[in-house]
């Protein structure tokens, strides 16, 4: 059996940091209906209509519902402005935010 020789050792150790996660809120406001925040959540957020339906309440009752929850920074600030856009597409105000979990 050949021997093996260590050269040089390198005694480095990596951190990886977690990112940061962040949740999508969307508020409610007088005048986006209940069915087209239930399309919102199906369609951008991957919600069942029973899920979505749950979420719409909450939102209807409290002022402010979670849309979805873990993101990245970047997915979150992407779907806030997917919702924006296709809100406005439809002629609606509702407004999502996303903060840090």
């Amino acid at each position: 059996m050949p021997e093996i020789e260590v050269i040089e050792k390198i005694d480095e150790t990596i951190k990886v940091q977690i990112p940061k996660m962040y949740k999508v809120l969307l508020h409610n406001d007088d005048k986006t209906t209940f069915d087209f925040v239930i399309a919102v959540l199906m369609r951008i957020f991957h919600k069942t209509s029973e899920q979505a339906l749950e979420i719409t309440t909450a939102i209807h009752v409290t002022g402010q519902g979670v849309a979805g929850a873990p993101y990245t920074h970047e997915v979150a600030q992407e779907k806030t402005l997917e919702t924006i856009s296709f809100s406005r597409a439809n002629n609606f105000p509702l407004t999502p935010t996303f903060e840090e979990i």
